[in-house]
């Protein structure tokens, strides 16, 4: 007799500030296809997100609904008395045995480029074309040009105060590494379960 396969059990991750839809948006963790299921959310509605909201009050996504939480380049867009909430929703939607995943520029790196003079010369290439410690101090100077304020940066993070906001706002495991594109990758895990871990 044939055995069938195992049934694949979908997880959900909650994309935060998700911007406008496009399959390469989630990193690599959320494949393969078909594991995960995405849902968007994002504070403006031209992007045509799942859910209309702000990071900082998720009221619409419920307590303990998603395994993952994936958030890029969007906790440097608040003000700092700002964050503490944001994190908070980002535990209060996660299951128990969940995680959030998330990344923003590296000021300690950037500043490196400032105390050498370089504020405005390019330091890598993204998908938006060059970006220069201006743009990652402020937000991308070409998006704010063409009036999309959310692009606006708000406040920012070296790893340890990164690290030290996810512990105080209760995330008991925390791992921040720093990449070569003067960016912070910070796993936040609930600690309840036996969590996926990137």
């Amino acid at each position: 007799m044939d055995t069938l396969p195992p049934q694949i059990q979908t997880r959900c991750v909650l994309h935060v500030g998700c911007g406008a839809a496009s399959p390469d948006k989630l990193p690599g963790h959320f494949f393969p296809a078909g594991e995960w299921r995405e849902i968007r959310l994002d504070i403006d509605p031209d992007v045509a997100p799942d859910v209309v909201s702000s990071i900082t009050d998720m009221a619409a996504v419920p307590n303990g609904s998603v395994d993952a939480v994936w958030s890029s380049h969007n906790l440097e867009h608040l003000f700092p008395h700002e964050v503490p909430l944001a994190l908070r929703e980002f535990r209060r939607v996660l299951k128990p045995d969940g995680f959030a995943l998330m990344t923003m520029p590296d000021l300690q790196q950037v500043a490196k480029l400032v105390a050498e003079d370089r504020l405005t010369e390019p330091a890598y290439m993204s998908p938006m074309g060059p970006i220069t410690p201006l743009d990652m101090l402020y937000g991308h100077g070409g998006s704010l040009a063409q009036g999309n304020a959310f692009m606006g940066h708000r406040g920012g993070f070296t790893a340890r105060s990164l690290e030290s906001s996810l512990l105080a706002a209760g995330f008991p495991i925390v791992r921040v590494v720093r990449d070569q594109s003067f960016a912070l990758w910070a796993t936040a895990y609930m600690g309840g379960g036996s969590a996926t871990r990137p």
